[in-house]
């Protein structure tokens, strides 16, 4: 059983690609089950994420599904070795909504990630100063130890951006950079950080202008992960009111891969976005002294 009970965002992944292979190759859930001779209830729970497979399954299924290529091979064992495994959150998980567990451990395993944000700063750039203030503003009320927490949680999510450990590119609407939803010093400090972040080789900052039009509201906020060396698209999350919706289906992905393409050539440059933020610091600043 996964971690916690319940399918992790990791045994689902591995699952849905056990069941894409098997029905590839034309096998059935009870011919599955004799491959590795256990039952067709066990061979569900695996291809649902409720169960985790053994390595020594995972490559006997492979096998018989015909599945050579070494690197999805290696991918998939090591999906079954760290299901189980506790990342670095887990130590806040009685704290977190499990839907914001899924959206972290996604993060932790992705090589890209790509947001688009209209209106707030996203988590991976925040600062502290900003997280606790957009926190504290919450619509619903949480208290003072666990909104500490709570942003100590988004500084250790975005280790794995400082480390290099994934591609990260962040589509801001340009609502995000004039409007300052925080004080006016922590909008300042908040757009100096950016700055300073996306000079980073691994690291991508574009702002979509007001001259988009209707392009900003075309969809909300979302975030898109790829886990392997090229950028395919392999799950998405979307936050609301409720919490954080993890979307894997194959039309789902296209849909929001080419949500983000239209918003991305739509962007300004990285380098046009830079000098935009730099023009409104210098007004901001001017503003207040």
């Amino acid at each position: 059983m996964p971690a916690g009970g319940r399918p992790t965002v990791r045994s689902r992944r591995l699952g849905t690609a056990l069941r894409q292979y098997r029905l590839a190759a034309k096998f059935d859930q009870p011919q599955a089950a004799e491959i590795i001779a256990s039952s067709q209830a066990r061979i569900s729970r695996v291809e649902s994420g409720h169960a985790t497979p053994r390595v020594i399954e995972v490559r006997l299924l492979l096998d018989a599904y015909g599945v050579t290529d070494p690197e999805v091979r290696v991918k998939l064992e090591e999906l079954a070795k760290n299901s189980k495994n506790r990342g670095w959150w887990l130590e806040h998980a009685e704290h977190l909504r499990p839907d914001y567990v899924d959206h972290i451990a996604l993060e932790d395993d992705a090589t890209y990630i790509r947001e688009w944000q209209p209106v707030m700063v996203p988590g991976l750039l925040q600062t502290p100063d900003y997280a606790e203030a957009v926190i504290a503003a919450s619509p619903h009320y949480i208290d003072p130890e666990r909104a500490a927490m709570l942003v100590k949680v988004r500084e250790g999510r975005q280790a794995k951006i400082e480390d290099g450990g994934a591609s990260y590119t962040a589509i801001l609407g340009e609502t995000v950079v004039l409007h300052p939803l925080v004080s006016v010093e922590i909008h300042l400090a908040q757009l100096f950080a950016m700055l300073e972040i996306g000079k980073r080789k691994n690291v991508t900052v574009q702002v979509l202008p007001f001259s988009a039009g209707v392009l900003s509201a075309y969809t909300s906020a979302f975030s898109s992960f790829s886990f392997d060396e090229e950028p395919t698209v392999e799950a998405v999350t979307m936050d609301n009111l409720r919490g954080t919706s993890v979307l894997e289906g194959a039309k789902d992905l296209t849909a929001y891969a080419n949500a983000y393409d239209l918003l991305r050539s739509s962007a300004l440059t990285p380098d046009a976005s830079a000098k935009l933020i730099r023009g409104v610091l210098r007004n901001l600043k001017e503003d207040t002294s």
